[in-house]
């Protein structure tokens, strides 16, 4: 017989999926943040009895539009763009943008939903947004790059601003893509305004913007060793993904002395026994960010093992950060962690585990770290890069991180909070959703039927 916490999440899910069909990310999203909040709700009936679950599952606005554009050869290519602002409640929609081949509604409705719990723990007065295209910047040339990024905010500049809406960037959207589209919006607008984060540190941009969801998460991971008494210093480290999040995670892993043995792409991952140093760390940043090449590369270089189409989750390790994309790691791969002695999960992507991995985590009283706090780093320091836009100042490095690790910790104190289980085991999901939804719910009702 099913429990009465199981009956209403049952009942609620089925009443989404019929609105929300074939989005299956999204689904998994809002179960998970369900079967963490339903004893706090059931505490708080209020919540319900104001229909905060129905307003916060059904965003505010959803704008598609085609983003046409010219290739090299002179042929027109179609795209298809998006924005979900889901929830505004606490500030400007905030969120990033992804350029890649699998985007679709489903995936940025998940993120969006997300990043809505995410903001709200930061502590800055952040909405929640997420938006993109199922173009693939790779292999395209930057004029061709170009193109299409002014192609997309010839439709975007009319739905965004610095008071409604702040794109930031994600998969596939970097430094290069950023400059390509606030160039298009303030030709459109003819204004020079922080509408977008991630900005170049010449014109608008915060220092430690890219490094922030790296360091972040491993600022976190941190906290979380520190209330079993240990730190990263002298523990191996496992790290998927090679891009913004992996580099700089490898970073602030090597400054804080721990060793990083793996990095991955969509092809495959190396196994660096010796660890990844800064000088090795600086070929990946030039082989990724300028060449554009491939993680294999890297083992041809350096003589080390190259593994063709796996994660790199077998291997054995204290502490592992995903940093590479949804659902990478399922059960088999939690259960070869633990099994292999890993102590520590940290989430640098966005939903990179699968519930039934999140629970041999939990069950197993492993730290996990959920990705709505662990890598909140980057949209804190693009709040704060917003903040510096407004005032037209710029903050010194040392003035960020400070403010970066400060949001870190508090994000980790707010987990304790509402996490902290009898007997003492800390469950960091828990936590963060339930200190996410409180800030965010209690605006709304604060705001009214809106």
């Amino acid at each position: 017989m099913k429990s009465a916490s199981q009956l209403f999440i049952d009942s609620f899910m089925e009443n989404l999926i019929k609105k929300n069909p074939s989005e299956p990310e999204f689904h998994q999203a809002v179960r998970e943040v369900l079967l963490s909040i339903y004893e706090y709700i059931e505490d708080n009936p209020h919540y319900i009895d104001s229909g905060i679950l129905e307003r916060l599952t059904e965003a505010e606005r959803i704008i598609i539009f085609r983003v046409p554009w010219m290739n090299d050869l002179g042929k027109i290519v179609v795209n298809r763009g998006f924005r979900v602002e889901m929830n505004s409640a606490i500030g400007p929609y905030k969120g990033g943008l992804r350029f890649h081949p699998t985007v679709n509604l489903g995936i940025l409705k998940f993120l969006a939903f997300e990043q809505v719990f995410k903001n709200s723990l930061t502590t800055l007065p952040l909405g929640g947004g997420k938006g993109g295209s199922d173009f693939d910047p790779k292999g395209k040339s930057d004029n061709e790059v170009m193109r299409f990024c002014q192609s997309f905010m010839t439709e975007l500049y009319r739905h965004i601003g610095p008071n409604t809406d702040v794109p930031a960037g994600d998969i596939g959207v970097g430094g290069r893509e950023i400059g390509y589209m606030f160039g298009q919006y303030k030709r459109i607008k003819n204004e020079f305004t922080g509408v977008l984060t991630g900005k170049g540190i010449n014109w608008g941009g915060s220092v430690i913007r890219p490094e922030a969801t790296g360091y972040g998460a491993v600022y976190f991971t941190e906290e979380m060793l520190n209330t079993r008494h240990e730190s990263i210093k002298n523990k191996t480290v496992l790290i998927s993904g090679s891009g913004n999040v992996a580099q700089y995670a490898t970073q602030k892993v090597i400054q804080l002395g721990g060793k990083v043995l793996t990095l991955s792409d969509s092809n495959g991952y190396i196994l660096d026994p010796d660890g990844i140093d800064t000088e090795k760390l600086n070929y990946v940043m030039n082989l990724k960010n300028q060449q554009r090449g491939r993680i294999k590369e890297y083992a041809d270089t350096y003589g080390v093992q190259y593994f063709e189409n796996k994660t790199p989750w077998q291997e054995k390790a204290d502490i592992a950060i995903p940093c590479a994309t949804q659902n990478e790691i399922d059960v088999n791969d939690a259960e070869t962690l633990i099994k292999n002695g890993c102590i520590c999960i940290t989430e640098g992507a966005n939903m990179p585990c699968t519930p039934e991995a999140i629970n041999q985590f939990i069950e197993n009283k492993i730290l996990y770290g959920p990705g709505k706090a662990a890598n909140a780093g980057g949209v804190a320091v693009s709040g704060l890069e917003m903040s510096q836009d407004s005032m037209r100042i710029s903050w010194t490095r040392e003035d960020v991180d400070k403010q970066l690790k400060s949001i870190m910790k508090e994000i980790h104190q707010t987990c304790l909070k509402y996490g902290t289980k009898v007997g003492g085991y800390i469950n960091y999901m828990d936590g963060a959703n339930i200190g996410g939804f409180v800030k965010v719910a209690d605006t709304m009702i604060d705001q009214g039927a809106v």
